[in-house]
């Protein structure tokens, strides 16, 4: 514990008698701690000084909080140590609820509580008449392009280290433009950005949100391919279907905006090419940036899940014939 949290928690708590210890940190700079003082506990996070008034995770929280949305309470602000005292969660994420259920089924509850959850978001958090960096910002043609070029840089020409000849780089740009293009066109709202099981934890039977800070507008669909194509757990066909026939059962986007159940399926198909290989690309990024070969196990599964989506749109075979002659589908990650 460095001596500028030693000071924080002691401004907050008017006394030393606390304990810390550091816990295991996600794939971002960011540090968090646990504190235990009395019979409460509490997390600390922290990262480097910050304008609160411009903060995108106190920016996004409060918008979040104003509608609805179960996050964890702020305790404490150090803006200028850049910290962070949170009202603690606990560990009990729904990847684990999910892995623990004998039938995965049998972890609906919190799969529903999920859904209200991001559902509010969609609706009440974007309808709520209040500044946020969440509506300045957006999954645009730029970001996604960006993101499917991070993929490629990371996945096919870092991890899996292919040579893309330039008639076929110029070809799988161009689909990377078309499908970037496609995607910036569908109706937005308010996306969390990185929807899925671990970044939804359980506290006393109700679902709370965390790991909000890169919200921005974009497709409804991102959110949802985040969250039912999730890297982390394997949910079945079947189950997703559940899933998305609550979300639409709870929320009227799909009349409001006079868009079919087909329409949807066929860019939610496409958000998962985009998604998909986007997440693909940070897993592969982790690894060439400092050798963390942790998220390299769920590249198998992921790239499935691109191929299954891609195998709908014969117009950007090109992606797909990329990958299979890079041998994406074929390598044994976990060795590298």
């Amino acid at each position: 514990m460095t001596a500028q949290i030693d000071q924080f928690l002691k401004d907050y708590f008017k006394n030393s008698l606390y304990k810390v210890y550091q816990l295991a940190g996600d794939a971002s700079a960011r540090k968090y701690y646990r504190v235990i003082y009395e019979q409460d506990t509490y997390v600390l996070m922290s990262w480097e000084p910050f304008d609160p008034d411009k903060y995108p995770f106190i920016s996004v929280l409060r918008h979040f909080e104003a509608a609805g949305v179960n996050v964890p309470k702020i305790k404490k602000i150090g803006a200028e140590v850049g910290m962070l005292l949170l009202e603690d969660l606990g560990d009990l994420t729904l990847e684990r609820k999910f892995w623990e259920s004998a039938n995965q089924e049998l972890s609906w509850d919190f799969y529903q509580k999920s859904l209200d959850e991001i559902i509010k978001i969609h609706t009440t958090a974007t309808k709520l008449d209040k500044p946020t960096i969440a509506k300045e910002i957006m999954f645009d043609t730029a970001k996604f392009l960006w993101e499917l070029n991070y993929a490629r840089e990371h996945l096919i020409e870092g991890v899996l280290k292919f040579q893309l000849k330039d008639k076929v780089a110029a070809e799988l740009q161009k689909t990377f433009t078309d499908i970037a293009e496609r995607l910036h066109s569908e109706p937005k709202v308010i996306c969390h950005r990185d929807y899925h099981s671990r970044n939804l934890m359980i506290k006393l039977d109700q679902v709370y949100v965390i790991d909000f800070q890169d919200a921005r507008l974009g497709p409804i669909q991102y959110d949802l391919v985040s969250l039912l194509k999730d890297s982390y757990v394997d949910i079945n066909d079947e189950y997703a279907e559940k899933m998305l026939n609550y979300y639409f059962d709870n929320t009227s986007f799909m009349q409001d905006r006079n868009m079919s159940r087909e329409q949807f399926n066929v860019i939610y198909e496409l958000q998962s090419v985009q998604r998909c290989f986007k997440a693909c690309g940070s897993f592969a990024s982790f690894m060439n940036a400092r050798q963390d070969r942790r998220y390299l196990k769920y590249l198998n599964g992921t790239l499935k899940r691109v191929m299954k989506s891609l195998s709908q749109f014969p117009e950007y075979k090109v992606l797909l014939d990329v990958l299979i002659d890079a041998g994406a589908f074929d390598k044994n990650y976990e060795r590298l």
